[in-house]
């Protein structure tokens, strides 16, 4: 008996939705879509929460919070007024320190020069350093290691 579009939209499984979710928590990507044989499901995370929709040819969007992807939400606080805030150029996960067990890059007072790498964001397994904008103190640090941040978010204050 042949697999219709609509048999084949029926049959997925939410495994797949959280696995798709997972992806997205470990490569720290914000969107993966997947398509196979007319069926095209969509994984989509925001920072103040998650949202999973799936598709079929003739069917309607529905939207879903799996618990995996909802636990990797992000919400970030107002930085500070004073001094510059060092954005994320990308999607991707921060480091504080070049490899586990070493020293962070930067700590809070340190002064810091233009070009001073202060994180590295990995993106598509590649390491991406993040350069200090400016000469400068650091005043905040306001991120985690091995956060998920997204494009434009407030990394760290310089003086």
């Amino acid at each position: 008996m042949p697999t219709t579009s609509k048999a084949s939209a029926d049959q997925i499984d939410t495994r797949l939705v959280r696995k798709l979710a997972d992806i997205l928590t470990e490569t720290g990507l914000s969107e993966i879509e997947v398509e196979h044989g007319g069926l095209k499901v969509r994984v989509v995370k925001t920072l103040t929460a998650a949202t999973v929709q799936y598709a079929a040819p003739a069917m309607a969007h529905v939207a879903a919070a799996p618990a995996a992807a909802a636990a990797a939400a992000v919400v970030v606080a107002a930085p500070a007024s004073r001094g510059e805030t060092v954005k994320s150029p990308m999607v991707g996960t921060v480091y504080l320190q070049p490899n586990p067990g070493s020293p962070a890059f930067v700590q809070i007072g340190d002064m810091v020069e233009a070009g001073q790498t202060l994180f590295i964001i990995e993106a598509m397994k590649t390491m991406n350093p993040v350069p200090a904008p400016r000469a400068g103190k650091l005043l905040e640090i306001l991120i985690e290691d091995t956060q998920p941040v997204e494009f434009g978010e407030p990394l760290a204050i310089i003086e």
